[in-house]
């Protein structure tokens, strides 16, 4: 008896637990849109958005509503899909693309999804999900050697595997190595297995990749509904390119952007912003951003000048610009309870966060102005309200804003009286982590409407996924608050912050350079750090210099020999600017971020997997910054191909191999690709100082009978041309023969944009000897002494001149740029190249 009864018991279990499993009935479809529906009552849909991209819909309730229409995703047919035919066999569905095959299982619900070689690309895993309250969690097959990226501002490795992440905007001054979540929620990864996710849930969502099991990996919201999209490519950088297609292309900065920038927390007064604007210029260091932090106001936030500290604001612009500087300052999402006027304005209005448990405005402390109202930028009529006051200071003659402390500050996980914020759109546990993007939104909105074929420059802390088309980032307050002098890890840690960023579509940013946090009270000690911080964000697409206080971290302040290797690290980056320009362009068009990790370009060398350290910059460049305090050497992998020393010019190494380098505190690690051409241009005080120039192609030929191509990219830098076709392209080729280099300029695309002057080209090789000639459809071109050849550079030529300095073993051709198509020929039998 007592057998029977414990099998009856057990059986009885087995039928609960089969009960809850759900299994699929039927399905309908409309369209590119095909409902499963389970006999629990729930619904699962998928949406062919393309061939690769489906969007995966999960409802319990079965109703497949939400409560607010996607933040993040702008576009879910990106291409044609013909028509979508479901077959239905005994066990499953099946639904067949180009590319893939999808698979959902009757019983129990299942889903799978294979490529069109039949080889399993990403499935559930067990019963695929559960569902407790509002609380949804999502279960998926984890293979042994599957690793994952993304989830953008993230701390630790580059890989996420072994880890669990939480999306929840959080203000972590001084964060470490292993703080999360931090400033930005992007819930988007990537698989080694050639797929990404996109989790469109802007709730406290969390992943765990592979910390409860080696056999599977799980995303959870703990409200709203459960839709993500599941996006197939052949590597990260198509994968990308779904991801972009859905969540829209990243603006372009305005080309002086690209430069570098000077703040300090302290920074509010005129003198101290006319005394650093002097001091870059007298030492002839580039420079083309001075920021002011949030004390540049009157008040929280009525962008009016604070007395006192600023004589006259719009003749200090003027005379700023003048000296080629622009001037970007600071703005809260708040308004100080004690700028009466503007608060009650705003009350009366309706335009703030309100308390749900009383009805009234809600009462936010705030780190500096006392408590404030939290502008609700989800309610449309904020923004023509908000636009209006941020117009002030850009009529005045401001060039930009840096959006700060959007998460809102003082709102991080433990903050829970928070979540009794009411939004027009909905309470703050779905609000939070989109705040800092709807105000990113108004913000960039207003600045286009109000100033007309003007590109934006507006830099965020707090986002969520589709920032990057409104905004550009930086990674908040890093830095060791402890003993600044021992920043090292936290420098360190910068690298895979940013490159994850750049991963998450956040491809203009910058770290804290020099790590924001602590006091520097022995400039001396400090110096080698400092000079290791500019070395590295000289290779941030954004560069700017910034640390809390009053503390100055100008670059005249370290000593002679730091100002020395700062000022060098500086000049490089001005001098790259036309490769970085360049590169700028494909990160609107195709999502890539300019400093781009190594799995990036190689995603099939496992040995990428494991260089947090060091990045791509562009295609052609590899830069390996030193993050060791007094390092001279350093350690890293170069992958196939073969690469030269950029610092000399001449030392040739072999890919696939880790090797160590000599690295002293002049210079930084780098490296570019042999059969490649580097854009390079003369250093200026600030970009756009001298219209005229040249473009210097540093030529790094490829082995016989291969090319090296660079497809130059140029528009007028400050417009919205860009977006309307209003640029050139001008495609250089260099083939290496056997006589020695065949160089061919192509006829330059574009025709809505014209160079501001005219201007010469420069071919640049590094070769151990001179060429006997170089050659114009049979003709022999004049050679110069290296010195005439330099003279002219500035000044448009009537002809090719070459030169070949024998000291420094360097050939210049220069060519007057006609835009037109042109050939010519370096002839040196068994020319060699320096290796």
């Amino acid at each position: 008896m007592f057998r029977y009864i414990v099998g009856w018991l057990l059986l009885a279990v087995s039928v609960v637990v089969q009960a809850a499993v759900p299994v699929c009935k039927s399905f309908s479809q409309q369209g590119r849109e095909v409902t499963f529906h389970l006999d629990n009552g729930a619904a699962f849909q998928l949406k062919l958005c393309g061939q690769s991209v489906v969007r995966i819909w999960y409802s319990p309730d079965g109703k497949l509503q939400r409560l607010n229409s996607s933040f993040a995703v702008i576009n879910e047919e990106l291409e044609d899909v013909g028509v979508v035919n479901v077959n239905e066999e005994a066990s499953c569905y099946e639904i067949f693309t180009p590319v893939l095959r999808i698979r959902v299982n009757k019983s129990p619900l299942k889903l799978q999804v294979f490529d069109k070689y039949q080889k399993l690309i990403f499935s559930d895993y067990g019963d695929g999900r559960t569902c407790e309250g509002e609380k949804k969690v999502e279960y998926k097959m984890l293979r042994r050697d599957e690793h994952f990226f993304g989830l953008g501002e993230k701390t630790g490795k580059l890989d996420r595997r072994g880890e669990t992440y939480k999306m929840w905007n959080s203000d972590r001054p001084c964060y470490g190595v292993a703080d999360d979540p931090l400033y930005k929620s992007i819930p988007f990864f990537m698989s080694n297995y050639r797929y990404g996710i996109f989790l469109d849930n802007t709730y406290k969502t969390e992943f765990k990749f592979g910390t409860e099991s080696r056999d599977y990996y799980s995303f959870e919201a703990p409200g709203g509904e459960m839709i993500y999209y599941f996006m197939f490519g052949k590597d990260y950088k198509e994968i990308m390119g779904h991801y972009i297609g859905l969540t829209g292309k990243p603006i372009m900065p305005p080309k002086w952007a690209l430069g570098f920038a000077q703040c300090r927390g302290m920074l509010t007064r005129e003198d101290l912003t006319r005394e650093i604007a002097t001091g870059y210029r007298k030492r002839g260091i580039p420079c083309d951003i001075i920021y002011q932090d949030i004390g540049w106001t009157q008040n929280l936030q009525d962008f009016e000048w604070r007395k006192g500290n600023y004589k006259n604001p719009k003749q200090m612009l003027a005379d700023l610009k003048s000296q080629g500087f622009k001037v970007v300052v600071s703005q809260d999402p708040v308004i100080s309870q004690s700028n009466k006027k503007q608060w009650q304005e705003a009350d009366s209005l309706g335009y703030f966060v309100t308390d749900s448990t009383t009805g009234k405005t809600y009462d936010m402390p705030w780190p500096w102005g006392g408590n404030c109202g939290v502008v609700d930028f989800t309610k449309p009529e904020v923004a023509d309200w908000w636009g209006a006051y941020q117009q002030k200071p850009i009529n005045d003659g401001i060039s930009g804003f840096w959006t700060d402390m959007g998460e809102p500050a003082w709102s991080n996980e433990e903050d829970v009286d928070r979540l009794v914020m009411k939004h027009h759109l909905g309470m703050h546990n779905e609000i939070h982590n989109v705040y800092g993007l709807t105000w990113d939104k108004v913000v960039k909105e207003q600045f286009e409407k109000r100033n007309p074929n003007r590109r934006v420059f507006q830099m965020t802390r707090a986002a969520y996924a589709g920032l990057q088309r409104y905004t550009f980032g930086w990674t908040g307050d890093s830095g060791n608050c402890d003993d600044v002098t021992q920043g090292w890890a936290q420098m360190a840690n910068q690298i895979p912050v940013l490159l994850s960023a750049g991963l998450g579509l956040i491809p203009f940013t910058t770290t804290d350079i020099s790590g924001y946090c602590g006091d520097i009270k022995d400039y001396s000690a400090m110096a080698e750090l400092y000079t290791r911080w500019v070395q590295m964000g000289a290779f941030n697409p954004l560069s700017r210099i910034h640390h809390e206080g009053n503390n100055a971290v100008e670059p005249w302040l370290f000593g002679e020999e730091a100002e020395q290797n700062v000022k060098k690290a500086i000049e490089l980056k001005y001098s790259l600017i036309p490769y970085i320009y360049t590169y700028a362009r494909e990160a609107h068009d195709a999502g890539l971020p300019i400093m781009r990790p190594m799995f990036l370009e190689y995603p099939y060398d496992m040995e990428t997997l494991d260089t947090d350290a060091q990045f791509m910059f562009g295609k052609e460049l590899l830069i390996a910054p030193v993050v060791k305090k007094n390092a001279k050497t350093k350690n890293l992998y170069l992958p196939e191909g073969n690469w030269l020393n950029y610092n000399d010019k001449r030392t040739l190494y072999s890919g696939e191999q880790w090797l160590t380098v000599d690295a002293p505190l002049s210079c930084i690690p780098m490296f570019v690709k042999q059969g490649s051409i580097i854009p390079t241009m003369p250093v200026m005080n600030y970009i756009g100082e001298h219209p005229e120039y040249p473009v210097i192609f540093e030529v790094f030929p490829a082995v016989e009978g291969q090319s090296a191509s660079f497809l130059l990219y140029e528009d007028e830098g400050t417009d919205l041309g860009y977006l309307k076709d209003e640029f050139l392209k001008t495609p250089i080729n260099v083939k290496t023969t056997v006589e020695g280099f065949e160089i061919a300029i192509s006829p330059r695309e574009g025709s809505n944009y014209q160079l501001p002057s005219k201007r010469n080209m420069i071919f640049r090789f590094y070769v151990e000897k001179s060429p006997q000639k170089v050659v114009i459809a049979g003709k022999k071109q004049k050679k110069v002494k290296p010195e005439k050849l330099h003279d002219q550079e500035n000044i448009f030529a009537d002809a090719v001149i070459w030169s070949y300095d024998k000291e420094m073993q360097i050939l210049n051709v220069l060519v007057p740029d006609s835009g037109e198509a042109l050939e010519m020929s370096i002839v040196q039998k068994n020319i060699k190249t320096i290796q």
